[in-house]
């Protein structure tokens, strides 16, 4: 059960690693995977013996035979120097603190079985401390390190969730038998207490367990160094704790009765636990820390241990295994308890994972950015952008950061007040119903929650838009509004149509329904839904004409020039510069609402007014039904409110697939060719091409456009002049490249195809402009 302390104090650094070839680190990874398969079959063993064994006999056999052997070979008091008085008291505190994780551990498998102690229990420090430092500390190894701790998560949660062990499922009901001590009473008692199965209770203990010897371990590598060494310090260690235990064992032995039959047909299950679980073990991981890196010897233990023990958990109550294994179990006893089970299975391949990229070591800083070469050729890169990349926060600290940007926003405030009165609500919902037995609540109540992880969707849309830019996503996160606002739309479809159809079969044949509890339910969901509306009718009024169907009817005089592409624009010539980006403006001020165009929260206004319609419904076809029996409402009223939604969603689907697909913004357009039709008259503007404008999110209008220019003009005075004409069209992020004469002369040289851009040059100083706007050649 123990993760060895460490061969020496430097045998998990690189001072304390010996390099070893190839060929031969083999060998250490064949004796390191051969150790954990004998590990895990020692640890399944030891939950057979443990059937007839008292826990606090088993751990004094154990560490009574180790110190045994220990001594006899690791020879402790000859060796090394004389230990002080002081040092005896540590190694007795440290000893005492050993027997509480072995009684924790063991108890734990008692109560999980061998499977689920393996996958929880044995895990390596390297392991432990990498996902403590995700979840606790700012510098938690970068995004590979985050979602390794994530999968540690989720593994855990399966095996509390997921995990459908029956025939342990039992609570306050212990056959405790040999475990009725004071001991094993109180731990039952207080897993009883939390209200959970047995071994649910287990996997929470492991877990704290876990965590305890990690600590301890860290404990030992110090108190090492004073004793002379970790394999001197696990023999004395193992020495004091059978003293430790020893009075224990022979008040158990006088007041408990032994259910053990023949205490000789233990002797070789327990010289094997013993040389396989706290023998083997220790030296096998002591070697291959010494010659291989820490993580890799952490990496490949806890692949083949966790194999292992689901390959053992499979055959273990095979009628084979069972006829070799009888001497320790009564015959008239199935194993069939903690079978395996699919929140078994894949939190086993998480923890697989997890412990993967956990122990995998972190190449934070490591990787630079290719920024350019030195005038002798030499490439140069930049490390700190890189590292400022990959720096990850620990999760408390990026809660209460998200939960402060979520209250200083207008409409992520909104959202998060109405999510938490939502979930109030069905949690309310669900309570009542369970208590009352009543399916409708319960259903219901489950509807409340799929509409809150539509609240939750657009929340974390509304938190990551404020997120900053990044190297990678250089345009910054305002997009995820209008994703979000299609999403739900599509969900919002999805429910539509369904309820249509389910209306359809129901007005054919309508049921009896029972009225008894509709009117409360939907009275409540909808005074609930009427304060989402009134916190979210902004949304509705703001973005509701951000989409014109209607054709402008600009005819784009003049403009015929600029739809000619010419390949290879060359902009890496001179002759050219890039307008400065204006922020400074908002452009929506000029397009009508434009600006008002959030898809996120008009997704959420029309998800909470779905509910709304929902309970009005209901509500009507309650009353229509106990007061006429008229059972067809129901049907008719979902007929009617699947269509409301469906219609009213398409406006939003239509404009999120609009800026999805970088079209022109219809409110910006007329203003647009307005802007293109001021730059032609532009001094020294000849003409233009590559006219791209497109909306980025609720409040960014983007564009692109360039211009060519005469030679005499300066660059930086057509610049500011566009970039005022189009941030007066609603454009605030505006990028401008303007190109002279000479670049197109000197591209003429390299292309026929220029000399067509000349003649149209040439031709546009001849046009003529009347007041609207004609030209005339």
């Amino acid at each position: 059960m123990e993760e060895k302390y460490s061969s020496n104090v430097l045998s998990g650094g690189k001072l304390g690693m010996v390099e070893v070839p190839n060929s031969r680190l083999t060998r250490y990874i064949v004796l390191l995977i051969v150790s954990k398969i004998l590990k895990a079959l020692g640890i399944f063993e030891s939950y057979d013996i443990l059937k007839v064994v008292h826990i606090v006999q088993f751990i004094f056999i154990l560490k009574f035979g180790s110190a045994v052997i220990l001594l006899f070979f690791q020879k402790p008091f000859s060796s090394g120097k004389v230990i002080s008085k002081r040092q005896w008291i540590k190694l007795l505190k440290h000893a005492v603190f050993s027997c509480v994780i072995y009684l924790l551990g063991f108890f734990g498998l008692t109560l999980c079985g061998p499977l689920r102690t393996l996958l929880l229990f044995e895990h390596s420090d390297v392991v432990v401390i990498a996902l403590l430092g995700v979840l606790f500390t700012s510098s938690g190894g970068g995004p590979s390190k985050t979602r390794g701790a994530a999968l540690f998560i989720i593994a855990v949660i399966c095996l509390l969730l997921f995990d459908n062990d029956d025939l342990m499922a039992k609570m306050a009901e212990h056959p405790e038998g040999h475990h009725d001590s004071a001991l094993t009473h109180f731990l039952y008692t207080a897993i009883a207490f939390l209200g959970v199965a047995d071994h649910k209770g287990g996997v929470v203990l492991l877990v704290v367990s876990l965590c305890l010897k990690v600590g301890f371990h860290t404990a030992s590598r110090k108190l090492s160094v004073e004793i002379g060494g970790a394999k001197r310090l696990y023999a004395l260690d193992n020495l004091v704790s059978s003293i430790v235990l020893l009075p224990w064992v022979i008040v158990l032995s006088a007041t408990t009765e032994s259910k053990v039959e023949s205490w000789s047909s233990l002797i070789l299950p327990f010289g094997m636990i013993i040389f396989s679980v706290m023998i083997l073990e220790f030296y096998v991981e002591a070697i291959c820390s010494a010659k291989m890196e820490t993580p890799r010897c952490a990496r490949y233990g806890a692949i083949a241990l966790f194999l292992s023990a689901l390959l053992l958990a499979n055959f273990w109550t095979h009628p084979l295994t069972d006829q070799l294994r009888s001497m320790s179990k009564p015959p008239q006893q199935v194993s069939t308890e903690h079978v395996l089970s699919g929140g078994v299975l894949v939190s086993a391949i998480f923890f697989i994972m997890s412990s993967s990229i956990l122990s995998s070591p972190s190449k934070k800083g490591q990787k630079g950015t290719l920024v350019g070469y030195s005038p002798e050729g030499t490439p140069l890169y930049n490390f700190m952008g890189d590292a400022l990349q990959h720096t990850s926060q620990s999760l408390p600290r990026f809660i209460k950061d998200s939960l402060k940007q979520i209250l200083e926003e207008y409409d992520s405030r909104q959202i998060f007040y109405f999510l938490c009165l939502n979930l109030a609500f069905t949690f309310v919902e669900l309570f009542y119903g369970v208590w009352t037995n009543s399916l409708g609540l319960i259903s219901d109540g489950f509807h409340m929650l799929f509409d809150c992880s539509a609240l939750v969707l657009g929340l974390f849309a509304a938190l990551m838009t404020r997120w900053k830019a990044t190297r990678i996503f250089s345009y910054g996160y305002g997009r995820v509004e209008i994703l979000s606002g299609f999403i739900n739309g599509l969900f919002l479809m999805v429910i539509a149509f369904f309820v249509f159809i389910e209306s359809v079969t129901r007005l054919l044949d309508p049921p009896n329904i029972n009225t008894d509890m509709l009117t409360p339910v939907s009275v409540g969901g909808l005074l609930v839904n009427l304060v989402g509306i009134c916190a979210f009718s902004h949304a509705h009024s703001h973005g509701g004409k951000s989409c014109s169907s209607h054709d402008h009817g600009h005819s784009h005089h003049g403009h015929s020039h600029s739809e000619h592409s010419h390949g290879g624009h060359g902009h890496s010539h001179g002759g050219h510069s890039h307008g400065s980006h204006g922020h400074g403006g908002h452009g929506h001020s000029h397009g009508s609402g434009g600006g008002g165009m959030n898809a996120n929260m008009r997704g959420v206004y029309l998800h909470v007014l779905a509910d709304t319609l929902g309970s009005v419904g209901v509500i009507i076809s309650t009353i229509l039904i106990r007061q006429f029996g008229w059972l067809i409402a129901d049907p008719i009223c979902s007929l009617f409110i699947a269509t409301l939604i469906f219609f009213s969603v398409i406006p939003l689907l239509k404009d999120a697939c609009e800026v999805l697909l970088l079209r022109t913004p219809p409110d910006n357009e007329k203003d647009l060719n307005s802007a293109l039709e001021k730059i032609e008259k532009i001094e020294g503007v000849l003409s233009y091409r590559d006219p791209h404008f497109w909306r980025h999110s609720a409040s960014v209008i983007a564009g692109t456009i360039h211009l060519q220019i005469m030679v005499d003009v300066v660059e930086q005075r057509i610049i500011q002049q566009v970039t005022a004409i189009l941030k007066d069209a609603g454009v605030n992020n505006l990028s401008v490249q303007v190109e002279k004469e000479a670049y197109f002369q000197h591209m003429s040289g390299l292309s026929t195809g220029f000399q067509e851009v000349l003649a149209m040059t040439q031709q546009m100083e001849s046009m003529k402009y009347l007041k609207d706007g004609t030209c005339i050649m």
